[in-house]
């Protein structure tokens, strides 16, 4: 699934409703949504903030524009504080509510989406994922699935983080990059490794890594972690230059790399060497910039390996982002 970069909305107040609903409209004018596909998104919209603000007192809505299979679409991320559900299944029911009015808001924006989950857990808080296409979405195995969530500083329109991803019959491999600091300089730190990950012809990350380091020397520097899945042996092998994280996780166990010190550009060690990582069923490599706290850990939420990448990315996201930096979490999931 490609996309184009995400925009995250804050919404507070119900006097925003009507200029964010503008807004993600015209975010969404790449996808050519047919007429009657772009006002089930304007209710989507209406039914998911009217949610925020009534039950969580306000939220972030990530939003993007996507492609699968040159069908183009719409991906709404909800993302609130509020006091979570204790039964997400049961709010779904048309007439359910908890504040003596309809409840048709939940179920309203799950038959309008073409695909839709939602997480909750009581006293933490919601994830909702809502993606609306302009054509029928034909469902399928994916042999991989990458999500992304890449978000600048707030304040900043050109973000620092960048990931790059590119495949063949054997191997998948996978970037994530931090361009020091943030603003145009980093980003065009970050766009120019990505530069050289797709002209790099190596299958080992340490390799791609000096092709990188080589490449974006003249720019202000990044970190960097490059993973390649082997898709004959199933095995990981990963390199990464600073303080980028990089974990093999499932709902029971953690696998963490640790990289080299270093500054892609600037000075790295002359003996950058990959490590395997086995990977066992269920797991998901999970690569997060410095903009999510060290500290990030999904065992409080083990069920969400059940759930959509995209609700996994965004858990992570909600509980350990810190929003002085740009913010990074790519989760990549091979069969």
């Amino acid at each position: 699934m490609d996309s184009l970069k995400q925009v995250v909305f804050n919404l507070t107040e119900r006097s925003y409703l009507n200029i964010l609903k503008k807004d993600i409209v015209r975010l969404a004018e790449p996808a050519a949504l047919p007429a009657k596909r772009v006002a089930e998104l304007e209710l989507v919209i209406s039914e998911i903030a009217t949610n925020l603000l009534k039950h969580a007192g306000g939220g972030e809505l990530v939003v993007r524009v996507l492609s699968e299979n040159a069908n183009k679409g719409v991906e709404i991320l909800s993302i609130d504080k509020g006091p979570g559900m204790a039964d997400p299944n049961k709010m779904m029911e048309d007439g359910v509510s908890t504040t003596n009015t309809l409840g048709h808001g939940l179920g309203s924006i799950k038959r309008l989406s073409d695909q839709f989950q939602l997480y909750s857990s009581k006293g933490w808080g919601t994830v909702l994922l809502s993606r609306i296409f302009s054509q029928p979405v034909q469902s399928q195995q994916a042999s991989a699935g990458i999500y992304p969530i890449i978000l600048p500083k707030p304040g900043e329109s050109l973000c620092g983080d960048a990931y790059v991803w590119k495949a063949n019959p054997y191997f998948l491999k996978v970037m994530l990059a931090d361009g020091l600091g943030h603003g145009p300089l980093a980003n065009l730190a970050a766009q120019r490794a990505c530069e050289a990950f797709r002209k790099s012809v190596f299958n080992n990350p340490s390799d791609i890594l000096n092709d990188i380091h080589r490449h974006v020397k003249g720019t202000r520097g990044l970190v960097a972690t490059v993973a390649v899945f082997d898709l004959i042996n199933k095995v990981w092998t990963i390199c990464g230059v600073g303080n980028i994280s990089s974990r093999l996780s499932n709902a029971l166990t953690s696998k963490t790399h640790m990289p080299f010190n270093g500054i892609l550009g600037v000075n790295i060690s002359g003996r950058l060497q990959s490590q395997k990582i086995e990977n066992d069923t269920g797991s998901y490599l999970i690569l997060c910039s410095d903009g999510i706290s060290t500290r990030w850990e999904t065992s409080r939420h083990t069920a969400v390996f059940k759930y959509d990448l995209s609700i996994l990315a965004a858990v992570i996201y909600k509980d350990f982002a810190r929003h002085s930096d740009d913010m990074s979490v790519v989760v990549v999931k091979v069969n």
